[in-house]
Parts: C-alpha cells; structure tokens; sequence
C-alpha cells in the first residue's frame, strides 16, 4: 500500500489519474479519509469527477480512522497537518499542484497556501469550516467523538486533547488563517459556499470577498446547481493548470 514515513508518522495516499496533480482534502473534520469522498456527504468526488483529466491523489488523514497515523502532542495543529501533506507531495516529487478540499479541507488548504504559496497552482474550497461569533466552551462535540476513537494513543490525555482543540479552534474564522492572510493570498481561489453551522455561508462569502483572486459559487450541493457546478468546477481547473 502507497504510504509515506515522517517524523514519526505514517501518511497513506492513493493515486488515480493522470495529467496535472491534484492534492485532495475530504471533509469529515478529523476523521477525513479517501472513503469519504465515496459518500452522500461529498456531492462532488475528485477521484472520480476529475481522474480522467488529471492526476488525484487523495489521502488518509493521521489518525482518522483510515490508514495513516502519527504521535498526538500538545504542540499540533494546523501545521502538523500541512507538514504531512508537504511530505506527501515531496514524496511524489510534485513541483505544482492544484488543491481540492470539503469542509476541513478549506482551512488544510488555507495553511497550505501560507506555507508554500508558490507550489499550488489554484485551490477549490468547498463548504470550508469557520465560526461566526465567539467560541463555546469546552471541547466541540465532534472533535469528542473524534478523540473517543483513540484507544491506542495513551499520549493523547485529557490536557494534550485539550491543548490541541485549542491549538485547531481557538483562532476562529478559518482557523488555519486570519483575515489578513486570507486577504492578501494571491493564489487563485474557487469558493462553493457552505450553508450550515459548520460551514456557515457568511465565512463562506467573507472568504470569497477577501480573497483577491477568487470566484464564487454560492449554491451548488444538488440537482441543476450541482450539474453546473460540475462544469464550473472543471472549467476553473482547467483555466489555471500550467501549460506544458
């Protein structure tokens, strides 16, 4: 099976395709694995919507559930995630690439984009996560039902969860980027709105304005909506993959 070590961890990835790469980020919070995007929840799947053009890689997240896993520390976050993502695409050997992400892929992405803007050709945020208005106390329900998986991690304690919930959460807006950077990202963006309470449409949209070079789709999760976005989609990627 096509996995990577680091630091610790072991990353597993899958290929499908050929032609320019994209990185792929499923949603389902912290437990974002490749069989996600086979599920209702992903109306679009990249493996299967953009294989015949491109070269997708999509990925098991460390400790998901799936086949990847690492050490759990208090010291986490967002760039421990966006190391592993580096270390596959060095691995591959992948100069430039195209991102596509849902739901907590939009913030993976974000960090991907402060931490080595200049490899990524454009990125598709789909439904990215963010909060509205001050954060809750405690810990999120889903990163709970996240951390009950961890029966053979005895170093994520009660204080490192903690720790790590914070280090992922506290900041709000996207979490993984503020609005300066946000607004200062040069990397062309397509941004398909979100509509519940995890993926507010406000952050949605406030993502779409800031974002100097973005566009917008602000319905597109079922029937003709979704068929265009499709296109839209393909015609986005298209437009912004390098010329060989």
């Amino acid at each position: 099976m096509p996995s990577i070590e680091h630091h610790g961890a072991s990353i597993y990835y899958e290929e499908s395709g050929r032609g320019f790469p994209i990185l792929t980020f499923a949603p389902a919070g912290l437990q974002s694995t490749i069989e996600v995007w086979s599920r209702p929840a992903a109306p679009v799947n990249p493996i299967t919507e953009f294989a015949p053009d491109f070269r997708v890689i999509a990925m098991d997240q460390r400790n998901a559930g799936g086949r990847s896993r690492g050490p759990i520390s208090a010291q986490d976050g967002w760039h421990t995630y966006a190391a592993d993502h580096i270390a596959v695409l060095d691995h591959l050997r992948i100069d430039r690439c195209h991102l596509y992400g849902q739901c907590i892929g939009g913030s993976f992405i974000m960090s991907l984009l402060k931490a080595q803007p200049q490899r990524i050709a454009s990125a598709v945020l789909a439904q990215p996560i963010g909060r509205v208005g001050a954060m809750a106390p405690g810990r999120a329900a889903r990163f709970n039902a996240w951390a009950e998986t961890l029966t053979d991690h005895p170093e994520a304690t009660p204080q490192v969860l903690d720790a790590f919930h914070q280090n992922l959460y506290g900041a709000g807006f996207v979490y993984s980027a503020d609005r300066a950077f946000v607004g200062s990202c040069q990397t062309p963006c397509l941004v398909l709105a979100g509509n519940d309470e995890a993926h507010p449409y406000p952050i949605s949209e406030e993502v779409a304005k800031l974002l100097p070079r973005c566009e917008f789709i602000p319905e597109w999760k079922q029937g003709t909506p979704l068929a265009a976005a499709r296109v839209r989609i393909k015609e986005f990627l298209a437009k912004h993959t390098p010329a060989r």
